[in-house]
């Protein structure tokens, strides 16, 4: 089953901490966001291996959109 892990925000990404085919814990954090001059780190709400990364730094993203797509077993 594959989960997506979304933006809770309007915000620019900052990094992108995992690669494709890495494994993560739940509470990884995926992603760092830039708003408002503050890092907000995005959280792996599952366990899995990250498939697919659809943000890159620079990227602006808006509330839903999203960032990294994790299968879960």
């Amino acid at each position: 089953m594959s989960h997506v892990v979304v933006a809770e925000l309007v915000a620019n990404v900052l990094s992108v901490e995992v690669v494709a085919g890495q494994q993560v814990e739940a509470t990884q954090a995926v992603v760092v966001l830039e708003s408002m001059k503050m890092e907000i780190p995005v959280l792996a709400e599952v366990a899995g291996k990250v498939s697919e990364i659809v943000v890159a730094p620079g990227d602006v993203v808006r509330d839903g959109d999203p960032l990294v797509v994790i299968d879960a077993p």
